[in-house]
């Protein structure tokens, strides 16, 4: 992030946006904001999104291991990697993630997700629909989850950003496309998320670019008032967006100023703490979600970043590869569960660990539903390239939750134990997914609010239910 992006990240995009005519509702109404509802759970919800399709078999759910030789038919892997013991008897995770097995008897592992079946697989429409819960194109913009529940629980600290999205950039390829989802939409730009794409420049997003002095930040924030109320902008979308725009500026203003913004500054932190969350950038962003958590913010998303054929983007190397994506977010993932769980915060926190789909080595796709290939995977494998998990799959995903009222040393659903690893026992969509999280938040299942004439759920018609069987 340069040294501009505190500017940015208050507004700029929203008032372009609003410039160039995007779609915002003339008149905002339904539900009001609202404290929790007295049976919430929790209080936070971080997610830890690992961008680019994290495979089952290869992380949370294993199957039968079969190294590689050369020659070797493709159809015989199920999983390139040997199973470990965990936390919890009889259940195993894949060699690689020794840390997380260490403390999964403090969460609940699920082993069904199901992907929506939206034709031919794209990872920007997959990730649209598992952030906002409703699939590309909408007439409108749809919110991001993180900014339903900023909008409905306001933050809990008033200084700290509700919503904080640590982690992405938008340099990147697809960059359009993600920026499609990381926006509030109709809520209004003061519930869209605080951008940090560099955890360790964290700093720099909360303080005005080196060399401005007071007086020219203050004339540059009435400047950005103007803007909005006189300028081109000020033409543009309804009085509820524009309110939100100046409401924007002022939070930022406050944490600008606050003692709180130290929590940005991982130069703070203990050697051994930071040296144990140091990865990377998402080892860093774990840190910082902590950090931030222990400050009162709201939603905070860290992804391993999303950049084509990138990460778990794996069309090849498959094996290598996530050797290297284990070793990022095994140690930071587990510490962060160990410290919020020590400080006392994991009780009102929820931690989500999260993917848009899962991978197969033969299978583009679920089994009755095969779309176009997008990967040369040969069926002999005559080279170590071709060793992995490269094609996209739909119908077997892995999910973890900890802590927020979530129950300790659970395993939900199952996958067949053979090609194709489908879910063959308590399916979970991604409408369950995001009610299961209001749920815990104590937001009822109904929220919604009318845009063009329209009520708009934070669940497609308001029908997503909340999956009772996680709670403790």
């Amino acid at each position: 992030m340069d040294r501009r992006s505190f500017i940015r990240n208050t507004g700029a995009a929203a008032i372009a946006a609003l410039a160039a005519g995007a779609p915002v509702p003339s008149l905002l109404t339904g539900c009001s904001r609202r404290k929790a509802a007295g049976n919430a759970t929790a209080d936070t919800v971080i997610l830890l999104w690992m961008a680019g399709g994290m495979a089952h078999t290869e992380t949370f759910d294993p199957k039968r291991y079969t190294p590689f030789e050369k020659d070797m038919e493709g159809n015989r892997v199920l999983s390139t990697f040997r199973s470990i013991p965990t936390a919890l008897e009889g259940i195993f995770l894949s060699e690689g993630l020794e840390s997380i097995a260490g403390v999964l008897d403090k969460g609940t592992l699920i082993r069904s997700y199901v992907a929506a079946d939206m034709g031919h697989i794209l990872h920007s429409r997959h990730q649209y629909h598992w952030h906002t819960c409703y699939e590309p194109p909408q007439t409108v913009a749809a919110p991001h989850i993180g900014s339903w529940i900023a909008k409905e629980l306001g933050p809990k600290n008033p200084v700290i950003p509700a919503f904080v999205n640590i982690g992405q950039r938008f340099t990147v390829g697809e960059a359009e496309e993600l920026k499609a989802f990381h926006t509030a939409g109709f809520l209004g730009n003061e519930y869209g998320p605080f951008l940090i794409p560099d955890p360790s420049q964290g700093l720099e997003s909360v303080r005005p670019p080196v060399g401005m002095d007071a007086r020219r930040f203050e004339r540059r924030n009435q400047l950005y008032n103007d803007l909005i109320s006189k300028g081109p902008a000020g033409e543009y979308g309804s009085d509820y967006q524009k309110e939100s725009l100046r409401r924007s500026m002022e939070q930022a203003y406050m944490l600008l100023n606050s003692p709180e913004s130290k929590a940005f500054d991982l130069s703070n932190e203990p050697k051994e703490s930071y040296d144990a969350y140091n990865t990377g950038r998402f080892g860093l962003g774990c840190l910082l979600a902590r950090r931030l958590t222990e400050q009162g913010a709201r939603f905070i998303s860290v992804t391993t970043e999303y950049e084509p054929f990138m990460g778990w983007d794996t069309h090849e190397n498959g094996h290598t590869r996530l050797k290297g994506m284990k070793e990022l977010i095994d140690r930071p993932v587990a510490r962060l569960i160990k410290d919020l769980d020590q400080s006392g915060h994991l009780d009102r926190t929820l931690i989500v660990l999260a993917s848009e789909f899962s991978r197969d080595m033969m299978v583009e796709g679920r089994p009755d539903a095969k779309v176009q290939e997008q990967v040369n995977q040969p069926d002999i494998l005559s080279d170590m390239k071709f060793y992995g998990m490269h094609r996209h799959f739909t119908d077997g995903c892995s999910m973890l939750m900890f802590g927020g009222g979530i129950k300790k040393g659970f395993v939900y659903g199952k996958t067949a134990d053979e090609r194709p690893c489908k879910t063959i026992e308590n399916p979970v969509k991604i409408d369950q997914v995001h009610q299961t999280i209001y749920h815990a938040l104590g937001i009822p299942p109904d929220t919604q609010y009318e845009v063009e004439k329209r009520p708009f759920y934070t669940t497609p018609d308001g029908k997503g239910e909340a999956v009772m069987e996680l709670f403790a």
